[in-house]
């Protein structure tokens, strides 16, 4: 590799375990050959079967534990049926499958100890993935585009083009296989690929290298700003509000972040902009949005959760799945055989299978409720778990309880009660739990 190519790499500290995120196609495989070229890192791969393309997508499963095996790169893989999946939760394909692999690779990293997870992201994925915000109407932190580092996720490759990439495999015999849906126009990203990008590179030739750079002044400017908001917040937040007449002293640009942060994620510009015009009334006010109510009197700004709705008791079939919407979960129950690995993105709990007596439900907790959580040797109500958590009302009533005909069987995120622990090679119920996000 060139020197001045070298130069654009972001990698991590020398002597990092580092999870390469590998889908088999070319970035993929120039990433895993770069970072094993270096000899700097103990590295792995692990690479996530959708379920979307059929035997394409297995093929690129099998194509990639091979590659491994042969060099002796451990690899780990995941799968899952992201179209089911996508119409349970009603999410596009696209975005749950994001969000599958992601939560394979997190888990993954956790459960191996690796330091780092490293995704093949390129300077023309910027690119599109910026046009992208643009089209939707973004603002400063869409046009930033894809950042090179967050938390332990690094994307070595985002300042090479995919010439290059193309020109390094070509130059070191690194294999590759095609996904066939790079070359379809029914995602919007590759409708941008095929028509949009190749005009503003007859415009200019280095257009992702000019948007990599706009996004690099934009992100400085975007982390200043940032900064401001969280030292306002620092110093005024209480907790629970803010004052109103400080908060609109600040700049636009400024307030609107600290209002942001403040808000759930799903929150909009028009519900910013509203809870800004609350600060400006005189009378005691209230406004009501997603996730969310807020309230102005005697000066402040109260940010409150909306109140949740106690989930009633809902049967959970072995083999079937309860969607508790309110809570952003899935919950499924299904049979395991003694020693069977786990290769799911989820949080998963074993429950002795011999244990469970009658049918399995789930609902939110009860008043007075206790149990004994596996591994703590004493029994726990659940209002002292949820006080040593911290627990909000609303995270207290989204909590999942699961029961059987003698009691509690499970509590999440606190684990199986004792009598259902699940030991070593003994026949299992895995309980999954996934979190979709409101």
């Amino acid at each position: 590799m060139k020197p001045e190519t070298e130069k654009k790499l972001i990698l991590p500290p020398k002597g990092a375990r580092v999870l390469c995120a590998v889908s088999g196609g070319a970035d993929s495989m120039c990433l895993l050959a770069l970072l094993r070229g270096t000899g700097d890192y103990e590295i792995a791969a692990a690479h996530f079967e959708h379920g979307i393309r059929g035997a394409e997508s297995l093929r690129d499963c099998a194509f990639v534990e091979a590659y491994c095996r042969e060099r002796g790169i451990p690899c780990f893989t995941g799968h899952a049926d992201v179209p089911s999946l996508a119409g349970e939760t009603g999410q596009g394909l696209e975005e749950a499958a994001r969000r599958l692999r992601y939560a394979f690779l997190e888990k993954t990293a956790e459960e191996e100890g690796f330091d780092f997870i490293a995704t093949a992201h390129n300077a023309d994925d910027n690119a599109e993935t910026v046009l992208l915000n643009l089209a939707r109407g973004t603002g400063p932190k869409g046009l930033c585009g894809i950042p090179p580092r967050r938390g332990r996720i690094v994307r070595p490759l985002l300042f090479f083009s995919r010439a290059e990439i193309m020109e390094y495999l070509a130059a070191s015999g690194t294999p590759h296989v095609e996904d066939s849906t790079n070359e379809l126009d029914d995602h919007s990203r590759n409708r941008i690929r095929h028509a949009v990008t190749p005009v503003l590179r007859e415009l200019n030739p280095a257009f992702a290298d000019a948007v990599a750079r706009s996004g690099r002044l934009l992100r400085r400017d975007e982390d200043c700003l940032d900064a401001l908001a969280e030292d306002f917040i620092a110093a005024h937040f209480d907790g629970e509000s803010l004052p109103a007449a400080e908060l609109l002293k600040l700049h636009e640009a400024v307030s609107t972040r600290v209002v942001r942060k403040l808000l759930p994620r799903s929150a909009e510009e028009k519900h910013v902009d509203a809870a800004l015009a609350l600060c400006r009334g005189t009378e005691r006010s209230f406004l009501d949005l997603p996730g969310a109510r807020l309230c102005c009197e005697r000066g402040r700004l109260y940010f409150t959760q909306e109140e949740a709705a106690a989930f009633p008791e809902t049967e959970l079939p072995i083999g079937g799945s309860v969607v508790w919407k309110e809570a952003g979960l899935v919950i499924r129950a299904r049979t395991a055989s003694p020693g069977e690995e786990i290769h799911s993105p989820f949080k998963t709990y074993r429950l002795k299978y011999e244990s469970i007596i009658g049918k399995l439900s789930v609902s939110s907790p009860r008043p007075g409720e206790s149990y004994r959580p596996a591994g703590r040797g004493c029994g726990k109500t659940l209002k002292s778990l949820f006080a040593e958590a911290r627990f909000t009302r609303r995270e207290k009533l989204c909590t999942p309880v699961l029961r059987d005909g003698s009691g509690i069987v499970l509590v999440h995120p606190f684990g199986a009660d004792e009598r259902c622990a699940c030991g070593a090679g003994e026949r299992a119920i895995l309980i999954e739990i996934e979190n979709t996000g409101k």
